[in-house]
């Protein structure tokens, strides 16, 4: 086995163990997994990093049961190939991937009748990805003063694919039936309160990802000799 190989096994299962292991603790909202898509996007690329954010997304759902269990373990996996696919210029495929998401969003009735505001984050996103695409690339300069403004686009875009997996699994994939919620539960219980989170959750991330996603990326650059994501 070549050693690019080994590294390559090596490195899904610290990012799979990592995203278990953060999953554990209580976080805010969703859980503290949101801080580490975007770095495991960026360093695995959009196939290692799915494999390993699916891993480690069913490890931690089987050492802490979850009733919420397939949100997470779809969402998560979303998030991390966006930030992948970000870091290697790729636009495309995120465009289709949200572009049917927030479609069926909008020809669900109640995705008409729930407040626009709720979902500005999703529809700001999805304007961004052919722009932050371009910027992407720059994640892999040498230039101290453009990684962090690459670094936080990407965290944005990636947490708000995760927030929109959740909504289309919700809304237009119908979950709400299957939690036995009304329109009037699935609006005030669950998604402005939600939404009003998630906004928060857009700037912590990108808070957290200017003081310790930076000088962490760069320190993996450096240790993995990376100039690219793994794939």
């Amino acid at each position: 086995m070549d050693l690019r190989k080994t590294q390559k096994i090596a490195l899904t299962a610290v990012f799979a163990a990592f995203h278990a292991v953060l999953f554990l603790p209580e976080g805010p909202w969703r859980s503290f997994v949101i801080y580490l898509i975007p770095i495991e996007g960026i360093v695995l690329g959009p196939a290692i990093g799915f494999s390993a954010a699916l891993l480690g997304s069913i490890i931690a759902r089987l050492i802490k049961p979850s009733i919420w269990w397939m949100f997470g373990i779809i969402a998560e996996p979303i998030g991390v190939i966006t930030a992948g696919l970000l870091a290697k210029g790729r636009w495309k495929e995120i465009t289709v991937i949200y572009g049917v998401m927030l479609s069926s969003y909008f020809i669900h009735p109640y995705g008409r009748m729930l407040p626009y505001w709720t979902i500005l984050d999703l529809l700001i996103a999805f304007v961004l990805i052919y722009p932050v695409s371009k910027i992407g690339k720059w994640i892999w300069e040498k230039n101290a003063k453009r990684l962090p403004i690459a670094l936080i686009l990407i965290a944005f875009i990636s947490t708000v694919g995760d927030s929109m997996t959740r909504v289309f699994l919700l809304v237009p994939g119908c979950l709400y039936q299957y939690f036995g919620l009304s329109y009037e539960a699935l609006a005030y219980g669950w998604f402005i309160p939600g939404a009003v989170g998630s906004y928060i959750e857009d700037l912590l991330v990108s808070i957290a990802t200017l003081i310790v996603g930076v000088p962490l990326l760069m320190s993996l650059q450096k240790i993995l000799h990376l100039n690219q994501p793994l794939s």
